[in-house]
């Protein structure tokens, strides 16, 4: 029997999982790490804890499976993208990673739009400048700490890093290097011409290869620390949202995803490279060779309800925990009894500013229309249903460049509540559906192990075979109807405050 492994490296915890040769799960290990956010609007990790993250859950698939490690024909790699990893001579870490949802960076995307200008930008890498991207955050560090600048000669993204630990190469894939505004993003490749606008040398950047492509292998001294066989193939992999759309089959036109998790997204895919000419969402290299999508990302989606849940609901947690079960499941069922509109309470989700459609890093999260009348369990349901509107300003955008999607899939962990899964129905107006398998980048990034090793013989024939639907959720007519009018109050909050949100951050 042949197995596949998938690591996701995401912004609280990295999970493993080890599949067979037919995708289905045999082993899952998952461990947590903290993010610091040493200011407002900063977000930060240590890049060690990925580290140990990473290689822990390899060890505990292997050990818990039983499996011989010389059958396991490759590894896949999935991670939040956009953090800024910098490497010094020796190959040490200089600094913690600034992560994707950190939002400092405003002024060095002044410049970056000054030195290449704002047409051009979106011709080669199909976005304006993004706090949240890579670019930036380099010339951030350039900027105000010219002794780390000095020292760094390599620059990586999360999952690179674990890649250069298993394998000692420095590699990284076509869609998570489409997130740093350095790559040429039509033509798949570094762009010499921003660099040399940013003076940026491309010496520090990994090699860019397609996302089932063998990068490398693992070395002796991660085989020891892992328990995997030394010589055991490393795939490209995937950004988190690109692994996400495979582990969904999300790899052809016509098919769409919705995922929550620290952020949100709203993911379709295209066979032909298509820019919003606003600048509003996404286009990015997609793990399908000579593929591309489009997405809109809200920053605070689960995040918002986690940071509900830590700051408003340590009794549903202390609760959970004595019945063995998730908080979540016991604050769903108290959002389930509020009716639609949440007794006419709204939430904007910015807590880590915002990036479709406003590209705003200055706003923040607001509860509008909180009366002494609305409970907890209002404000709860209000949190679901604004990270909701905000996926619909999101979907909104694709219909507008005539991307129609004919099927709509959840996944990430909010999409396993069956409420939110409603409330996205409710508000796109469109069926809404699950995979039966609930790993998602993990599985993704397997399924690229699998076609790089020559297991599987595509990216969509694998997932043509391996990944069929669950659950559908079709949208309640009435409760449509209803959100549609909320929605344009939704709509018009963000004019109304964007100078307000200004003015506050200078303070």
């Amino acid at each position: 029997m042949n197995y596949l492994i998938g690591i996701d490296l995401g912004t609280s915890a990295t999970k493993t999982v080890l599949f067979d040769e037919e995708c289905r799960v045999i082993a899952s290990a998952s461990q947590e790490y903290p993010m610091s956010q040493p200011q407002n609007g900063w977000a930060e990790q240590d890049p060690l804890h990925w580290k140990e993250a990473a290689f822990s859950t390899i060890r505990g698939v292997i050990q818990s499976s039983g499996i011989d490690p010389a059958d396991i024909r490759g590894i896949g790699l999935s991670g939040q993208m956009h953090g800024l990893v910098m490497l010094d001579q020796q190959n040490q870490v200089i600094r913690p990673a600034i992560l994707w949802c950190d939002q400092r960076t405003g002024k060095e995307c002044e410049e970056i739009t000054r030195r290449v200008g704002y047409e051009r930008l979106l011709q080669i890498t199909a976005n304006p400048a993004l706090t949240g991207f890579t670019a930036s955050k380099i010339l951030w560090v350039r900027n105000h700490e010219p002794e780390n600048y000095a020292r760094c000669r390599h620059i990586l993204l999360p999952k690179d890093y674990v890649r250069y630990l298993l394998t000692g190469v420095f590699a990284t894939e076509v869609s998570d290097a489409s997130g740093m505004q350095l790559l040429d993003v039509p033509n798949r490749c570094w762009s010499q011409e921003v660099l040399k606008a940013l003076e940026i040398d491309e010496e520090w950047l990994a090699k860019v290869y397609e996302s089932p492509e063998i990068t490398g292998t693992v070395t002796r001294e991660a085989a020891e620390a892992t328990g995997l066989l030394p010589g055991t193939p490393v795939v490209g992999g995937a950004g988190d949202n690109a692994a996400a759309a495979v582990g969904t089959g999300v790899v052809e036109d016509g098919k769409a995803f919705t995922t929550i998790g620290t952020s949100g997204v709203v993911y379709a895919h295209s066979s032909k490279i298509s820019i919003d000419p606003k600048g509003r969402v996404h286009t990015f290299c997609c793990a399908v060779p000579g593929c591309w999508h489009v997405m809109g990302v809200t920053q605070g989606a689960g995040l918002s309800l986690k940071w509900f849940r830590d700051q408003f609901c340590q009794d549903y947690v202390e609760r959970a925990r004595q019945m063995g079960i998730d908080p979540y499941v016991l604050m769903d069922q108290d959002a389930a009894q509020v009716p639609v509109g949440s007794n006419r309470l709204l939430y904007l989700p910015y807590l880590m500013g915002e990036r479709t459609p406003h590209l705003d890093p200055d706003c923040r999260g607001v509860f509008f229309g909180l009366s002494a009348i609305h409970t907890r369990q209002d404000m709860l349901r209000a949190v679901m249903e604004g990270v909701t509107h905000s996926l619909r300003d999101c979907y909104d955008i694709l219909l507008e460049m005539d991307v129609h999607p004919e099927q709509m899939m959840a996944c990430g962990g909010g999409g396993t509540s069956a409420l939110w899964r409603q409330m996205l129905a409710d508000l796109y107006g469109c069926q809404v559906a699950t995979v039966s398998s609930k790993e998602g980048p993990a599985l993704g990034v397997a399924i690229l192990a699998g076609v790089g090793t020559g297991l599987f013989p595509s990216v969509e024939e694998a997932c043509r075979k391996f990944i069929g639907t669950d659950r559908v959720c079709p949208p309640i007519p009435e409760h449509t109807r209803q959100y549609a009018r909320y929605h344009e109050v939704y709509r018009g909050l963000y004019p109304a405050l964007k100078d307000s949100f200004r003015q506050l951050q200078e303070l």
